[in-house]
């Protein structure tokens, strides 16, 4: 466990760069801000042994001059110490902003040379928190419990002097003290309490998207009169997490309970310590030491709080830095073996077989065809065929594992990335719009597009009925102000930004799913724009929309069993034909 958490930290200093002398000139400013902050017990010490000496004769007995001393001092002394405190923070504030700052780059950095394959996996909320929260838990670390770490390291050394400096005897019972509190420590974070924080962690993940699609289902759950119960999983994370806490909790009231006894029960023990001491003979010093140790043990308590807070941001820093290299450890595909040029527009498909991370089955095994150029070819099949991985071998969204897709002649991987996506324009089944204007949504597939061109890209995409019920037009933000769009308009507009780019290939995974009648057949009418001359590849459940398609081939279990035009492959009689049955039994019945 110790060679993780300062495994974590050294890669946490690894962010910090020049700053992390910053860090260190912090952690030394700390830890001399600790040792002074010990002088002030000892200015007490001396200013009682200057009264006692008098006693009671203090008012005009010249050995207590000195207090005035000892008071200064004290007062100078413990001003140093929230002095340098306060620069020692300045410094590892500084410090861990600017380290923080450099993990979310790093992080940003490297998701931005993933394949994008990764990001149909991953959900931007869930990547936000795993690179923008996790680098904000390595800040209270860097910032506050580093610093004090160095002074709960260094206190401890030169309190236990102290202790052993004015009587040996009533240092010992308080060193005790101060042992049994560190055994109860041990007791509360040892043991089966060990993985706690991963554990709560999980369970914190787990309820958060629980109730994300609890709150999505609220809708169903008023329709249907539904209770939260009836969320089963929503309910069990809650049930989790909730005996989670409460098993550690009560797991930790004897730790805890010893631990608070231990660190503020040094009174019990120095009492009866003075008394008998006082019995020697020696009253005086015997008090004087007593003072002296009855406010430094409640200081000795404070560190071993230190020790306890300080280790739990270590833990939260440890699986900040272990979430995060989920992330890190995802691998970009390999950079281009060359810059080639592509030689016209056919897309080739050659014996490719592709098998997602993780899972065993492969996605595609043995796949071939040609989009020749100006053609069109449509994907269809069973849901989970593959369908929709063949369309985004093209864009290079992965990687085949056997096989090769060229385009032009050259295959992909071999194509500089830049000129691949110039080559191919991809129309997504879930359209991702921007909280921009339409004009800057659409100008996304080509930023130095004219306003001109971006209206002719939207009136050719069949936009023009959403603008004009937009209060601002094309410089309409969507999303603000109760500006939304109907899943078929989102199409619309992201067929506009296909247009623009005006890309020689298209890919559209299918682009009139979530369309309502009016809206296919407007989608349609930008179909005819979009692909007119281009080479298309389509991935379509709606057998409406593929029907002109030069080729079909269809989809199943990865591989292609059918492959013709519409009219061979009804008069086949096979998978095809079935679903054409099906299609047209669907389009007759009526509620």
């Amino acid at each position: 466990m110790s060679n993780a958490k300062e495994s974590s930290l050294k890669k946490i200093l690894g962010y910090a760069g020049s700053h992390r002398y910053l860090t260190i000139t912090g952690c030394v400013l700390s830890g001399v801000a600790a040792v002074l902050g010990l002088v002030p017990y000892i200015c007490v010490w001396a200013a009682a042994r200057d009264v006692l000496a008098v006693f009671p004769k203090l008012p005009a007995a010249e050995g207590a001059g000195g207090l005035v001393k000892w008071g200064w001092l004290a007062v100078f002394f413990a001003a140093a110490n929230i002095v340098l405190y306060f620069a020692a923070l300045m410094c590892t504030h500084l410090a861990a902003f600017r380290t923080a700052k450099n993990i979310r780059k790093a992080g940003m950095a490297h998701v931005m040379e993933l394949p994008l394959g990764f990001f149909s996996g991953n959900q931007s909320g869930r990547l936000r928190k795993l690179i923008d929260d996790n680098a904000g838990l390595t800040e209270d670390l860097l910032a506050h419990k580093l610093p004090d770490l160095t002074a709960a390291v260094l206190t401890p050394v030169a309190g236990i002097v102290m202790l052993f400096v004015f009587d040996w005897r009533m240092g010992l019972l308080c060193l005790l003290t101060m042992a049994l509190a560190v055994v109860c420590m041990c007791m509360m974070m040892g043991g089966k309490n060990a993985g706690f924080f991963h554990r709560y962690q999980q369970e914190i993940e787990k309820m958060s998207a629980e109730a994300v699609e609890y709150v999505r289902g609220i809708p169903v759950v008023k329709v249907f009169q539904q209770t939260v119960y009836s969320f089963k999983a929503f309910y069990s994370a809650i049930q989790s997490y909730s005996r989670l806490a409460s098993d550690y909790a009560m797991s930790c009231r004897k730790g805890q309970t010893g631990f608070l006894t231990c660190i503020n029960g040094a009174f019990a023990l120095l009492i009866p310590a003075a008394l008998l001491l006082a019995s020697e003979g020696d009253v005086r010093r015997v008090l004087v030491n007593f003072i002296f140790y009855a406010l430094f043990a409640p200081a000795c308590g404070a560190m071993i709080n230190r020790i306890m807070y300080m280790s739990e941001a270590v833990m939260e820093a440890d699986e900040a830095m272990g979430q995060l290299d989920q992330i890190l450890k995802e691998k970009p595909l390999p950079k281009a073996s060359g810059s080639r040029t592509p030689k016209g527009t056919q897309v080739c498909f050659q014996d490719v077989s592709f098998t997602y991370p993780g899972p065993a089955r492969p996605a595609l095994s043995g796949v071939s065809f040609t989009v020749r150029p100006g053609s069109t070819t449509a994907l269809v099949g069973p849901s989970g065929g593959g369908k929709t991985t063949a369309g985004s071998l093209i864009c290079r969204f992965w990687d085949v594992t056997e096989g090769s897709v060229t385009v032009g002649g050259v295959d992909v991987r071999e194509m500089d990335a830049e000129a691949l996506m110039r080559q191919v324009a991809f129309v997504f089944q879930d359209t991702r719009l921007f909280k921009e204007s339409i004009l800057e949504n659409i100008r996304a597939a080509r930023p130095e597009a004219s306003r001109q061109q971006v209206l002719e890209a939207a009136m050719a995409a069949q936009c023009g009925d959403i603008l004009e019920k937009l209060p601002e037009g094309l410089d309409t933000v969507i999303g603000t102000k109760g500006v939304y769009l109907s899943g078929g308009e989102c199409q619309r507009i992201a067929l506009a930004r296909a247009i623009l780019k005006d890309a020689p290939i298209i890919v559209l995974d299918e682009a009139s799913a979530f369309a309502d009648p009016e809206n296919e057949y407007q989608i349609q009418k930008a179909f005819e724009t979009l692909v007119r001359g281009k080479t298309v590849l389509m991935i379509a459940h709606r057998l409406s929309t593929v029907q002109n398609a030069d080729e079909i081939l269809v989809l199943a279990d990865g591989r292609i069993e059918e492959r013709g035009t519409h009219a061979q492959l009804l008069e086949a009689g096979g998978i095809y034909a079935g679903m054409w049955e099906d299609y047209q039994r669907s389009v007759r019945w009526k509620v």
